[in-house]
């Protein structure tokens, strides 16, 4: 609706003209970042950094703009499965690393020869940081 050069939208209240002072340079940036924000107007573009300041406000948190109960929530969920995906993917690759070095080795082991092999790949997947490679087993295997 538009009454008398005042547009009244569902989601807002009537919108008055305001004046205020603002800096040379920051007019100019204004004028920049109006047209990569798509805004079709600097009233438009003012609104918009003043409802994003208001919600930085009520939030105290510029980063996310959630509540603080839900942000811990979630950071503490993402832990859990940061350090449960890490240590699942360091066993496996352990895994591979031994089943590499059985490939390689090319004759059947015993118990105590597998564990010799698991030993070792503990060892060269923490002194590598998982970045074995075949050719790294069959070398070491031709030189025992």
């Amino acid at each position: 609706m538009t009454k008398k050069g005042v547009v009244l939208l569902k989601s807002e209240s009537r919108k008055t003209k305001k004046g205020f002072w603002i800096s040379e340079d920051l007019d100019e940036k204004v004028d920049i970042y109006l047209r990569i924000d798509n805004c079709a107007s600097r009233s438009e573009f003012v609104e918009q950094a003043l409802r994003f300041y208001i919600g930085y406000l009520n939030t105290k948190n510029a980063g996310a703009f959630l509540p603080e109960a839900f942000s811990a929530m979630m950071t503490g969920t993402l832990d859990y499965y940061t350090g449960r995906m890490g240590s699942l993917l360091f066993k496996q690759g352990v895994d591979l690393n031994v089943l590499g070095q059985i490939i390689a080795y090319d004759t059947d082991i015993d118990e105590g020869e597998y564990q010799r092999l698991r030993g070792r790949a503990i060892r060269d997947m923490k002194r590598t940081n998982g970045r074995i490679s075949f050719k790294d087993a069959l070398d070491f295997q031709k030189s025992v």
